[in-house]
């Protein structure tokens, strides 16, 4: 079974520095009928303004990968890391027993544009820690690349949940295809393009949650940027 969820029904905060849009309830957006998806909890797609940020603000025994589309995130946390995050790049902090943080634009002429993605830890309490790694266009070009998993194989940041994570860059008429076990759910989100889920076609900030399928296939209309998170 694949639930559409539109990018028109998402949850939509404007607060001049940042327009923000959440496939799951957020802050003051809350349905009682999205709350997340297994262990996925949050995307948020956000656009933030030149010069403006996220200041110091805490978080604990959460999952949080930073995915930069457009321009760069210059992340700031207490353990010490400072680092800019663009397109290609993907950053995991695990808060843990706790950790503050910042996220800022640091540029003077481009907005960045990035999905904040939340996935609930499958133990609280953890040590907190950072990760970053660049996946070069060249590996995620109509393929499918693991960018992050609980055991860091292939290359992947390591998160403390039995999810994974994978993106594609699709161009026109290109497909990828991944098998589900048995068990296994799925969310899509389409972060650019357009593409059609086993004959079901989504467009940029459409998502989709998957259960009862045996694959997924997927096939690009448009050139395409998509991820797809495996989960139990």
């Amino acid at each position: 079974m694949i639930t559409i969820r539109k990018s028109d029904d998402r949850g939509h905060a404007e607060h001049g520095w940042l327009d923000s849009r959440h496939t799951f309830s957020f802050a003051d957006y809350h349905d009682p009928d999205q709350m997340g998806f297994r262990s996925l909890r949050v995307i948020n797609e956000d656009r933030v303004r030149e010069g403006q940020g996220f200041g110091t603000h805490p978080h604990r025994d959460m999952e949080i990968l930073s995915y930069v589309l457009e321009g760069a995130l210059e992340h700031k946390d207490n353990m010490g890391t400072s680092s800019i995050i663009r397109p290609g790049e993907v950053q995991r902090m695990s808060a843990g027993t706790g950790v503050l943080h910042s996220e800022y634009n640091p540029s003077r002429t481009e907005p960045v544009h990035f999905l904040q993605i939340w996935i609930y830890p499958e133990k609280k309490g953890v040590q907190p820690g950072y990760e970053q790694k660049e996946f070069p266009a060249k590996e995620r070009s109509d393929k499918l690349r693991l960018v992050a998993s609980r055991d860091g194989r292939e290359g992947s940041l390591t998160i403390n949940q039995d999810a994974e994570l994978y993106t594609t860059l699709l161009s026109k008429g290109g497909k990828v295809s991944h098998p589900l076990k048995t068990g296994r759910f799925a969310w899509v989100q389409v972060a650019s393009g357009a593409v059609a889920l086993n004959g079901k076609v989504l467009k940029a900030g459409d998502g989709a949650s998957v259960s009862g399928e045996k694959e997924l296939e997927l096939s690009a209309s448009a050139d395409s940027e998509v991820l797809v998170f495996d989960l139990n």
